[in-house]
């Protein structure tokens, strides 16, 4: 896994760390509690939003933009519409820390399945699915802009 972000291996990491169910759910609350930092500001995007920013298969209706830094790194933003949404609120903020402002390369090795890495193996199939969708909608913007 040493071919992505640094910032996202010392997540996936940390994350190890959490023994039990409880311990897990409780940090993935804290997290989604910082959802307002990623949130989508309006200089990017205002309701109704373009349906190609939604997140196929999410529950909590989820969106996704990308916007490009000086750098060349790309900044990500998101919204979930659905205010129960806390496990696609917390996945953005685990994204945002960890894939804003690294090398688009590496954003393009990321993997769907790191969501087990979070969220653990037994995460329910709908849930997995959105959550994965919105993994692989922020690697499929770094992918676009390797190749543009």
């Amino acid at each position: 896994m040493s071919d992505i972000p640094p910032k996202l291996q010392e997540s996936i990491e940390d994350f190890s760390f959490i023994t039990t169910r409880t311990e897990r759910q409780e940090y993935l609350i804290q997290l989604a509690a910082s959802f307002d930092e990623v949130k989508v500001p309006e200089r990017i995007a205002t309701q109704p939003y373009d349906e190609s920013h939604r997140v196929p298969a999410c529950e909590s209706d989820a969106f996704v933009w990308a916007e490009e830094q000086e750098d060349g790194t790309l900044k990500y933003w998101f919204d979930v519409l659905n205010p129960q949404g806390l496990s696609a609120m917390a996945m953005a903020v685990i994204l945002d820390q960890s894939l804003s402002g690294a090398q688009l390369d590496q954003i393009t090795n990321v993997q769907s399945d790191i969501v087990l890495d979070f969220f653990g193996k037994g995460i329910s199939m709908g849930k997995g699915q959105g959550l994965m969708g919105i993994v692989n909608m922020v690697v499929a913007e770094a992918k676009r802009r390797t190749k543009a």
